[in-house]
């Protein structure tokens, strides 16, 4: 079924369709909608029939379809505004008191990023109260700390026991930026982002990238977007960097530089400025792969970009203003989309079930709807609005997923069937939905400018014989006016942007004025999937170099440089010191699989004993430092017990150095995330351990019922064994 569907979707363009007037129709379903009597709305589909009331902000268009989406995602947001909350990890899954949002029917909790997201994409107009209650629930102090000020998001549980294995706690600044009219909020928020920047800056910041370590954003069910193998095994994932988290550290920096400047603390905008522009040209140089056109989503400790691509991530990029000019138009460009929308994911993963694999989230469609209007694309500007309520409207809610090819919420396929997970008027589905008409459409800013960028081709279904459709909002009224004597049949101009705005009371009133703007075709013929990452490779040493073996054929990496492609075997040139090799597939197009494990053979040494442990340096040069270890305390996919580290190390003749490494929840003897230092042949140098922080350090989280370093206690502890050295390679040593 899978192939016909995807054969069919790539032999064609997008297809026309006929204007959302009061039904749509979609592949073999259909939804329809009425206006009734007291302002409300009944909608009918393959669901069955759901009644919407009146809504407290309404849009009169020519489409009932289009109005009545708007009100139901209002009542969606009604339902997912509660006054306590609940999650089976915390307080044993009694209610909490929170006069705030819910996440979900099926999710009853907050949760950092999900409602920082929601509240970003316009959620802190709707219901500012709410808004910050919830964030302020995610801002936590440190136990036991009675005179420590500091204040930090808490980013919740996750990956190999979450931060900094997950960094992207920094998107509650994303929503919280928003909010920073009431006084004792925003003094909170300035002094979370203070503490939060110097934390990560400590713990999260590879200087030798320029870089924040840590996992994507969002996409938090590893092997979904990330290698199958690190089910097993998260450090790679702990060690590597993702666009979209750099982005948010980048978004954050700028946010603290504005707010610094406002306290009258020169010294320290103009250090946050610095950071940040140092920032975004780190992630410019390091993730964009000019034989794609493309962002990378994430690279590995070496600095090697991996074949998979994520939208939000790239439309974050474009418009944080990250990626800009010829870069941001092609990374959109290039970043391919099907007839019922675009992929948080791309290439899909054969071999993984559909969620954020093969998927449709409207969050990150309205994301994307941001960045196209940024560049002033009506294709995608279009593309993305219709997606976003297309879905709404067969699924009769506002669901936090569809499948890519049927835009279905379940899909029968085996074992790869899906949404694994999906649940109706999921908070930031609730919060694109809005998004699409009050700024997608109406042109709302966060300002409360009104810039309109709607793409011609919308004019039927919002216009038809109508002269204006309007937006009521709770003292205020926004008219937008068809442009007079237009003629879409006759002219080519294809987007409509402000012309006279008047403003006479609460009623502002926009003419929209016809513009002609590069038409930018949506990839929509792009290879669907990778080819599934090859096994670990098989390495021995030999006189020439390494003969290395796998089955099929193969690109080989070794040192995080691409060598090239072989069938089952060959001998990589190899002189001495330490070698790691990791395959990757060949695919349709030039597209590469995921890496496979890493293999490494060459001298490395294991210092064992009690600590302080001491070790001799054989040769001047740079060295990688790591630790063998064991870290029982949750599984490998949740918990806040990453244990983390500070190793301290003192040669001869240099100057101190230290570093983090990161002890993740491990299913038994692993290796430790990485570290680099300096020494001079023959010098001796000792290694201290002690403590950093992790999550569990956190107040709040003594209402963590679910796992170790909870209600019981900090727990920030692994079973530390061998610490391992190897040289690094010169760059004469390199292939």
């Amino acid at each position: 079924m899978l192939s016909l569907l995807l054969s069919a979707a790539l032999a064609s363009a997008l297809p026309t369709l006929p204007p959302m007037q009061d039904d749509v129709t979609w592949q073999d379903r259909h939804a329809r909608i009425k206006r009734q009597a007291d302002g409300g709305y009944l909608l009918d589909g393959s669901f069955g029939q759901r009644r919407i009331p009146a809504p407290t902000r309404a849009v009169e268009s020519a489409s009932a379809l289009f109005d009545g989406l708007f009100a139901m995602a209002q009542d969606d947001l009604a339902k997912d505004s509660v006054t306590a909350i609940r999650d089976d990890a915390f307080d044993h899954g009694r209610p909490i008191a929170c006069v705030c949002f819910e996440t979900g029917a099926q999710w009853h909790y907050v949760w950092t990023r999900d409602l920082a997201y929601a509240i970003d994409l316009g959620l802190w107009r709707f219901d500012p109260l709410r808004a910050r209650n919830g964030l302020r629930f995610k801002l936590s102090g440190v136990r036991g700390d009675k005179e420590a000020t500091a204040l930090y998001p808490m980013q919740d549980t996750g990956s190999g026991g979450s931060w900094p294995v997950s960094t992207d706690r920094v998107v509650w600044f994303l929503g919280a930026r928003h909010l920073l009219d009431e006084s004792a909020f925003a003094q909170a928020t300035y002094t979370a982002l203070i503490a939060t920047l110097a934390q990560d800056r400590q713990y999260a910041f590879v200087p030798r990238m320029g870089l924040y370590r840590g996992e994507t954003s969002f996409l938090d069910w590893r092997q979904q977007s990330y290698p199958a193998w690190t089910a097993s095994n998260v450090v790679p994932i702990a060690d590597s960097f993702a666009l979209s988290t750099n982005v948010l550290h980048y978004q954050a920096l700028r946010l603290a530089a504005t707010l610094a400047a406002r306290h009258r603390v020169q010294t320290r905008a103009a250090e946050y400025t610095r950071q940040a522009t140092a920032l975004r040209a780190a992630i410019n140089a390091r993730f964009w792969r000019a034989d794609r056109g493309l962002y990378a989503s994430y690279i590995d400790a070496d600095g090697t970009p991996v074949n998979s691509y994520d939208l939000l991530g790239i439309a974050l990029a474009i418009d944080s203003g990250v990626a800009t000019g010829a870069r941001a138009r092609a990374a959109l460009a290039n970043y391919p989309s099907w007839p019922a929308g675009s992929p948080v994911i791309w290439p899909e993963r054969a071999d993984q079930p559909i969620y954020h694999n093969r998927a449709i989230w409207p969050f990150v469609s309205a994301y994307a709807l941001r960045a196209a209007r940024r560049l002033d694309d009506p294709a995608r500007i279009a593309h993305e609005i219709d997606s976003i309520l297309r879905g709404a409207a067969l699924a009769g809610s506002n669901m936090e997923n569809y499948e890519l090819l049927s835009q279905r919420i379940h899909v029968e396929d085996g074992k790869l069937s899906g949404p694994v997970v999906d649940s109706p008027r999921q908070l930031w589905s609730v919060a694109a939905a809005l998004m699409a008409v009050e700024e997608g459409v109406f042109g709302l800013q966060a300002d409360g400018r009104i810039e309109p960028k709607l793409p011609v081709s919308l004019l039927p279904m919002l216009f038809k014989d109508r002269p204006d459709i309007r937006l009521h909002l709770p003292g205020r009224m926004i008219i937008l006016q068809r442009p007079a004597g237009f003629d879409p049949a006759r002219d080519d101009r294809n987007l409509l942007v402000a012309g006279d705005i008047h403003v006479e009371a609460a009623v502002t009133t926009v003419q929209l004025r016809p513009v002609r703007v590069p038409e930018v075709a949506i990839r929509i013929a792009a290879p669907f999937s990778a080819p599934a990452a090859p096994a670990a490779p098989q390495l021995r040493v030999v006189r020439d170099g390494i003969a290395v073996s796998a089955a099929g054929r193969w690109v080989a990496y070794l040192n995080g440089r691409r060598v090239g492609t072989f069938d089952s075997r060959t001998v990589l040139p190899w002189r001495k010191g330490r070698a790691c090799v990791h395959l990757a597939r060949p695919g349709e197009h030039g597209l590469e699989s995921l890496p496979s494990p890493s293999v490494c053979v060459g001298d490395v040494q294991a210092v064992a004993g009690t600590w302080p442990r001491h070790w001799q340096a054989p040769a001047s040069g740079d060295y990688r430092v790591w630790l063998q270890y064991d870290n029982p305390h949750g599984p490998i996919n949740t918990g806040i017990t990453a244990a983390v580290n500070w190793l301290h190390i003192d040669c001869d003749d240099t100057p101190p150095q230290r570093m983090v490494l990161v002890l993740p929840h491990s299913a038994g003897t692993q290796a430790s995330t990485r570290g680099h230092f300096h020494a001079r042949a023959g010098s001796r140098c000792r290694f201290t351990l002690e403590p950093g922080f992790n999550m569990s350090q956190l107040a709040n989280f003594a209402h963590y019922t679910g796992g170790a370093g909870g209600i019981d206690g900090v727990v920030n502890d692994a079973r530390v064994k061998a610490l391992m050295i190897t040289a690094l390679p010169s760059e004469s040593q390199q292939p």
